[in-house]
């Protein structure tokens, strides 16, 4: 799972990053509120922990423009605010969850873990292109509802691919989706394991296309 910090509290934003990474989520840290619609835009996020008092653009108008954009992922709110009107605007204007700050990490974690079961339970728990079909929920590949035999990380590898099946994804996106494996990931073991996928997915009507310069592209070439 990849999560997104918006928070310009230095101090507070690393001890986030240490233990949510610890607990093997994937995390990325912005400071503001205008690299936060970048990043959004950009990258496929299962969660946003986003502040309020941020520069640039404020956390609400970060919260509002992603709900505009129809984009249903978790946001957990972090604020230092507790008044009852404050706590009501974030709730209405989409805000999933919220924590007044100070706050316990392990209680945090534990909200990112109920408002991920609650998300994915009510959204489709399955990638699936071609005869394929990914299990988010249970983590579990089949092909026409036999079991896949893959290795862990290759189905990482496959679930960042099909997350974002239709776009190009670079190396770099693929190794973030491993860095907390902890554990160093080279180009040369990215392409290894892209290799073995390939050889696996031969018969579930799907390919692993390389653009070159550019990263891979799971496409459906026979159409759905």
């Amino acid at each position: 799972m990849r999560i997104l910090i918006v928070e310009d509290d230095t101090i507070l934003a690393d001890g986030l990053l240490r233990y949510l990474r610890d607990a093997r989520y994937a995390v990325d840290w912005v400071r503001n509120g205008e690299d936060a619609e970048n990043a959004l835009m950009q990258e496929v996020y299962d969660m946003v922990i986003l502040d309020l008092g941020l520069p640039r653009i404020n956390g609400f108008q970060v919260l509002q423009h992603l709900r505009k954009r129809n984009c249903k992922i978790p946001v957990l709110i972090l604020t230092a605010r507790g008044a009852l009107e404050d706590r009501v605007r974030r709730l209405d204007l989409g805000a999933d969850d919220y924590l007044t700050k100070p706050f316990d990490f392990a209680e945090l974690e534990a909200r990112v873990r109920a408002l991920l079961r609650r998300f994915f339970s009510e959204n489709s728990n399955e990638l699936c292109i071609g005869s394929l079909c990914f299990d988010i929920k249970g983590q579990r590949v089949t092909v026409e509802g036999n079991p896949l035999e893959i290795s862990a990380r290759e189905m990482r590898v496959l679930e960042t691919l099909l997350r974002r099946s239709g776009s190009v994804v670079s190396k770099e996106q693929i190794i973030e989706s491993l860095c907390n494996w902890n554990e160093d990931v080279s180009d040369n073991a990215i392409e290894v394991c892209i290799h073995r996928l390939r050889k696996k997915l031969i018969n579930c009507g799907i390919s692993i296309r390389t653009v070159r310069g550019l990263g891979y592209l799971v496409d459906h070439p026979n159409g759905d």
